[in-house]
């Protein structure tokens, strides 16, 4: 059996930039260790699969190399790309139906909005993370699936290194290392050992637990932000009651097919 396959970078507007994703369109799920194992053999930080639904909306599941996970940004950002583009979806608004609910995306003037839960983090003691991040903290913080770290300025961000062993024995997803940003109002570099990911190129997620910390601090409900990692990328934000609208860019890479057998 062959499947069709795309490679989008997102959260960029040239190749080689942002987070590459693969996206996988299916007519119906597959097993979910064939699922896995794609995965793993792309070896990027996310593969989304996704499946029509009788009501027009569409079954979408991300899955690291090691493990499936509850919300992706990057990989929604490559799912709507392939819609919109390759696809011929012709509707104003993509919706997908995800472990974290009701998502949804639309092409905007700037790029595509994605429309996400917030994740408001709450404190928690900080002295244990010093030694994991590597250097002074001002604060630790506990979002819905990741750890979020503050520290003093960009420079910081930009030279952290975490002891990924520690950070893979602590009970979460990922830690987000966070200041406020030179050019835009925030930046940040995320890492997720235990999902098979050191560090994270650009992550969408994890901005949803970053906007909502950094809003109220910088009394801002739109916001810039610019992932510190090899390859960077930008994102905008905005809140909104309890969502938070992401906005980026896609480009294709690649696209092919895999022989399951």
């Amino acid at each position: 059996m062959n499947l069709p396959i795309y490679q989008i970078d997102a959260f960029a507007s040239e190749v080689f930039q942002g987070n590459p994703a693969a996206v996988v369109p299916l007519s119906d799920w597959l097993p979910d260790p064939v699922l896995q194992n794609i995965a793993l053999e792309n070896n990027l930080s996310e593969t989304a699969f996704f499946v029509r639904n009788e009501d027009g909306a569409y079954h979408l599941r991300w899955f690291t190399p090691v493990n499936e996970v509850d919300l992706c940004g990057h990989a929604t950002l490559a799912t709507a790309f392939v819609l919109f583009e390759h696809l011929n979806y012709q509707q104003d608004v993509i919706r997908f139906d995800t472990r974290s609910g009701r998502l949804t995306v639309a092409k905007s003037a700037t790029g595509f909005q994605m429309d996400f839960p917030s994740d408001n983090p709450n404190t928690v003691p900080a002295g244990e993370f010093e030694a994991m991040i590597g250097c002074p903290i001002l604060g630790a913080y506990k979002g819905v699936s990741d750890m979020l770290i503050e520290v003093e300025n960009q420079q910081i961000v930009q030279n952290v290194q975490p002891d990924f062993r520690a950070m893979t024995a602590f009970p979460v997803r990922g830690f987000i290392v966070t200041a406020r940003g030179e050019q835009t109002d925030i930046v940040s570099r995320c890492f997720y050992p235990a999902y098979g990911v050191d560090e994270d190129p650009v992550t969408g997620s994890a901005h949803t637990t970053l906007f909502s910390f950094w809003g109220p601090k910088l009394d801002k409900t739109e916001m810039t932000a610019q992932q510190l990692s090899a390859r960077g990328g930008m994102l905008r934000g905005k809140i909104q009651k309890d969502r938070i609208l992401l906005e980026g860019n896609a480009v294709l890479y690649l696209r092919g097919e895999i022989r399951t057998r």
